[in-house]
């Protein structure tokens, strides 16, 4: 088996990228690309979770002695502390072939490059959060599920052992280490079951906070007719427009015409059944 080659771009950082919460927006992590050789090297950047992620430039051309920063922006999500966090990115580089400019696009260079020339680095996703930041749903699940522990033990070391008519201390015993079991096992159920709607809520929480930020561009971009935005840019802000609950609907005159006739009718009618 052939080895792997070594890979020949500096990247900073080495091991790790590190976002910092709170994670109900967009957070960014950069990540910096040097060619410390004397050829032409072309990277790619790929990651196991392309839903959550921005990466620009995702590739690109490093001529010699050149650097270049990459921004990995990550989508806002709910986060939770109890769930492992397996989302990785890989620094693919290749040193460009002769006649590379002959090509119609980078992407055609990539698709007839041999695996056995293609380099590698692999780094995993960090994410920290402080304690005011934490999500209180972590909180609750948590503490929820140290009330069931605790009342499970108190109910454990209150219920006497039951003793039948006739029956020994030895299947006293026995009937108590089978309740407790079977009370165990229920409890591992709940807890399991917990879990799951507990995925099933985060997961419905994402999706409202995609449409409600979906819903936000939308108005921010239909307010700023003829400009344009970009929703990764750090500096860039949402403005919101108030509305009045009360404002009378703006109709048309020749409706408002129609309206002020048919009131003029009925007050007609109305003034004759009276009389």
């Amino acid at each position: 088996m052939e080895k792997k080659k070594e890979q020949l771009l500096l990247i900073e950082p080495q091991n790790e990228l590190k976002f910092r919460g709170p994670f109900n927006t967009h957070v960014t992590s950069r990540m910096r690309l040097t060619n410390p050789t004397d050829k032409v090297i072309l990277f790619k950047i790929k990651t196991t979770a392309p839903k959550k992620y921005c990466v620009r430039p995702n590739c690109g051309t490093l001529n010699p002695q050149e650097s270049t920063e990459v921004n990995i922006v990550l989508q806002p999500f709910i986060f939770d502390p109890m769930e492992k966090n397996r989302h990785k990115f890989m620094v693919q580089s290749v040193i460009a072939p002769r006649g590379v400019e002959q090509y119609a696009s980078i992407e055609q260079v990539w698709k007839e490059i041999s695996p056995t020339d293609l380099m590698d680095s692999k780094l995993r996703c960090v994410f920290e959060v402080t304690a005011d930041n934490a999500p209180q749903a972590a909180s609750t699940v948590t503490s929820s599920g140290d009330e069931a522990q605790t009342a499970f033990t108190a109910s454990s070391e209150a219920s006497p052992p039951f003793k039948g008519h006739g029956a020994s201390g030895d299947d006293s015993a026995t009937v108590t280490t089978s309740d407790t079991a079977k009370v165990a096992s229920e409890l591992r159920q709940l807890r399991e079951e917990e879990s799951q709607l507990r995925q099933e809520n985060i997961m419905l929480k994402e999706q409202v906070l995609r449409l409600k930020m979906a819903l936000e561009d939308a108005d921010d971009n239909s307010a700023k007719a003829g400009g344009s935005s970009n929703v990764w840019s750090p500096g860039n802000t949402l403005t919101y427009q108030p509305q009045n609950a009360y404002a009378p609907p703006n109709l048309p005159v020749p409706m408002l015409l129609v309206i002020s006739i048919l009131i003029g009718i009925l007050c007609i009618l109305f003034g004759k059944y009276v009389l």
